[in-house]
């Protein structure tokens, strides 16, 4: 995890760039499926948490999405990620199946955006909305936005989304000192 901050904090400065952080989080997918086997056969290898991935309802596009993928599972979390144009059934039945700690949702389009909030609306009725950190991210987002639809956090990169990831596991979780 260190080495994923280490690039987080460069494309954070400007260091370095999208498609540096896309090719380390492809290396350092690479790397985990390689190192989890040997560290799960040791006992030592422990995932931080499941997160369900996709984008919206309407919405096609998904290079952030897939690099915040990439990026967490790096990190250390399971990550089930459903690819693009996903209703909130899609979303729902994953994080059951997956029994998901984090629902991720992405959105470029302005038009897309409110889906998140039918989601987010649909796993209250299905009473799974209590036990899901949800965080939501896409250009056109900020964090008046989640606030409004109810999300738990807003992430304007795969190097934040990461970040917000690990604390919200450990306040989730009842630790400190992440």
């Amino acid at each position: 995890t260190e080495a994923v901050n280490k690039i987080g904090d460069k494309f954070e400065t400007g260091e370095f760039f999208l498609p540096h952080l896309m090719r380390a989080g492809k290396a350092m997918g690479q790397c985990m499926k390689v190192l989890s086997a040997h560290l799960d056969a040791e006992g030592t290898a422990k995932k931080k948490g499941t997160v369900v991935i996709a984008a919206v309802s309407g919405d096609i596009h998904d290079i952030g999405k897939n690099l915040v993928a990439m990026m967490m599972e790096g990190a250390g979390f399971e990550v089930i990620n459903l690819g693009v144009n996903n209703d909130s059934d899609a979303f729902l039945d994953a994080v059951r199946e997956h029994d998901a700690d984090i629902l991720g949702m992405s959105a470029l389009l302005t038009t897309t955006m409110p889906y998140m909030g039918v989601v987010i609306k649909a796993a209250k009725e299905a009473g799974l909305r209590e036990k899901l950190i949800v965080m939501v991210g896409g250009a056109p987002l900020n964090a008046a936005f989640a606030e409004e639809i109810e999300a738990d956090a807003y992430c304007r990169d795969a190097a934040v989304s990461v970040d917000t990831a690990k604390k919200l596991i450990a306040l989730k979780l009842g630790q400190t000192g992440v």
